[in-house]
């Protein structure tokens, strides 16, 4: 991968994870609206986390732990997927999917 490359993919990442963050802001959202885990970024969570370590917004320690979550327009989890930082893959998930991740 060239350096052109990999600032067109740092790029589109940064890009991805701003649209997230801003279209996940509760208060934006028009409509029904559902929670998608493992999208929040640090500090920007909806509420508390699925293990119970805290349960207010804005707690989040790690970006796009999958325990964490934000609000979402309704349908719109299950085609979220964004580019971590570590270049790991992380897709919006059910609380359901969540769960059964959080137990390995």
């Amino acid at each position: 991968m060239n350096a052109y490359t990999k600032i067109g993919v740092l790029t589109a990442t940064a890009a991805t994870v701003a649209l997230v963050a801003g279209a996940t802001q509760a208060s934006s959202i028009k409509g029904p609206k559902e929670k998608c885990y493992g999208i929040a970024l640090a500090g920007e969570n909806d509420c508390g986390n699925l293990s119970g370590t805290h349960s207010c917004q804005g707690q989040a320690t790690t970006s796009f732990a999958v325990d964490e979550w934000n609000f979402v327009p309704k349908g719109a989890c299950a085609s979220t997927v964004v580019k971590g930082a570590d270049g790991a893959e992380h897709k919006g998930l059910s609380k359901a999917e969540a769960k059964a991740a959080m137990a390995g």
